[in-house]
Formats: C-alpha cells, sequence, structure tokens
C-alpha cells in the first residue's frame, strides 16, 4: 500500500471499513487516508492533501493564517484557492475559493504553497469581525510576513472584492508591537472609543530613568498601564516575574488594570474601566 491511498485502492488491498478506522490510518478527506508510522500533525496532512490537489492551488484564509504563526487555529475543513475553471476540484475535507492569485500573492512555507500574509488578510476580512482581523494583521505583520508596503500593494489591485473596504480600514491599525491576540483586541477597543489612543509597550523606568520593564498597553502622560493576563501567568515562574513587574509599574507611578479572558467577551468592561482610570489620573473628555 502507497503512503496515501483512496477508499477504493484500501479495498483492493483486502482493507476494510473497520481497519480503515484503525490507529493505522488518518482520514483525510473523503475517500482519502494516509498510512501512519507516527504520529501526524497538521502540517504533514496538509502536505499529504496537497499531493491531490491542482499544481496552482495554495493553502488559503484561515489555514493559510495558522500556518503563518497567526495564532489561528487550523479549521476542521482546509481552505484552499485555486484558479477559477469551469468546474472547481472537490474534497469532502476541503474548502475551495476561486481566486486569480499572481505568483507574489503565494509563498512557500514548511514546503507548502500558501497565500501570502497579504492575501491572508485580504481574504479574511470578509469572514472576520474588525478587531479579529486587525489581530490577524498584528500577527502577521509580527512574524514578517506582512507590512504596510505589500499589505498597500494588494490592497491597491483589490478593486471591488469582498471585504476590501473591511481590509483598508482596518490596515491603519495594524501594529507589530501587539504581542497576543487579547492585547490586539483591546487596542482596537480603546482606539475606537472616545478615550485616547493607546501606546503599545509602554516603557516603565526605575529610578536612574533605565527601563526596566513594558506595559502591554498604556498612557504615558497620565501612568495608567493596561495588561491581559493569560492562562501562563498562572504558572508559578511567570506569576513570580509579574509580581516582579507590577511592583517596578507602582513605583515608577503607574497605575495597573489587568484583564483576563472574562474580560474578552466586548468592550464595555475594558473601556468603562479604563475611562475610570484615566479620570483619576486628570484625564478629561476632548483632551488627547
Amino acid at each position: 500500500m502507497p503512503d496515501l491511498f483512496t477508499t477504493a485502492t484500501a479495498r483492493s488491498a483486502g482493507l476494510s471499513r473497520s481497519m480503515l478506522r484503525g490507529s493505522s490510518f488518518v482520514r483525510l478527506a473523503h475517500g482519502l487516508y494516509v498510512r501512519l508510522d507516527d504520529a501526524i500533525d497538521v502540517p504533514e496532512r496538509l502536505a499529504m492533501l496537497a499531493t491531490v490537489l491542482p499544481d496552482d492551488s495554495a493553502f488559503s484564509h484561515h489555514t493559510a493564517a495558522a500556518l503563518l504563526d497567526a495564532h489561528v487555529d487550523f479549521p476542521p475543513r482546509a481552505h484552499v484557492a485555486v484558479t477559477p475553471r469551469r468546474v472547481l476540484p472537490q474534497h469532502a475535507g476541503v474548502l475551495v475559493h476561486a481566486r486569480r492569485l499572481q505568483p507574489r500573492d503565494v509563498v512557500l512555507r514548511r514546503g507548502l504553497r500558501v497565500t501570502s500574509g497579504a492575501q491572508t488578510f485580504l481574504d479574511l476580512a470578509a469572514l472576520l469581525p474588525p478587531a479579529e482581523l486587525v489581530a490577524v494583521g498584528d500577527a502577521l505583520t509580527r512574524a514578517g510576513h506582512l507590512d504596510d508596503a505589500r499589505l498597500t500593494e494588494r490592497l491597491s489591485r483589490a478593486g471591488r472584492v469582498r471585504g476590501v473596504v473591511r481590509a483598508r480600514a482596518c490596515a491603519p491599525l495594524l501594529d507589530a508591537r501587539s504581542a497576543s491576540r487579547p492585547e490586539s483586541l483591546i487596542r482596537c477597543w480603546l482606539v475606537w472609543s472616545d478615550l485616547p489612543d493607546p501606546e503599545p509597550q509602554v516603557p516603565v523606568h526605575d529610578r536612574y530613568g533605565r527601563i526596566v520593564a513594558h506595559g502591554d498597553l498604556g498612557y504615558s502622560r497620565w501612568k495608567v498601564l493596561t495588561e491581559y493576563e493569560g492562562a501562563q501567568h498562572a504558572e508559578r515562574d511567570q506569576f513570580g516575574r509579574d509580581i516582579d513587574r507590577y511592583s517596578l509599574m507602582a513605583a515608577d507611578g503607574h497605575l495597573v488594570l489587568r484583564f483576563a479572558s472574562p474580560h474578552l467577551h466586548g468592550p464595555e468592561t475594558v473601556v468603562t474601566r479604563t475611562r475610570g482610570a484615566l479620570l483619576s489620573r486628570g484625564w478629561r473628555p476632548g483632551t488627547s
């Protein structure tokens, strides 16, 4: 048996359905299986799947974002972009999108053809709400797959492509200094509120003027910082480092607001608490 085979090939070799459901095989798509020697990860599955896709295909949308380190989960069904044709290829495990991609819109990643950072951002603009789109764009920029020049060039060719209006509106907000999706969401909510725009990675100084820490987001003028604490902050070593950072922030006169996953359901709590903190430090509406 070859490493990659169809249901018909398996049956001709004497493999029953129950055998295919065993631990020695993985179903890549409807009627398409791969034989395993060891555990297989998602990129390896995609590499196997690519062997039965057209040569002009490229993994796109959420699949591309995950391959480009945008901290997006791999979707259950791989997204693939192919050149428009009369009959698009169909696989139960694949979502096929017709795209006229130029060579610059495709990159190689882990040996796979993947839509570029700019193309991926444009494709996802039709599917993601604005704040989530900015979070993906921040991650692509941080990972080196996107910058102003490449995004501007791609959007200039977009015409009336679905999602291009949202992509153009969100493009100016992208910032590689946002270190995580939650930081990007919080930054967007604050930028879109009536509060001053926050600064990413605000420096914290000691009494000698040396930079000893950075706040996720904040307002240097009013010495207000916002910090997001994910699950990793509960680990003992990280918890100790956080205590040290917060002490340094307080010693530099900062008021620190700490947010966690329950606060990511919408902007109200983040904006309300940040407004209160700014007001307590002398900010008044109408000032920037």
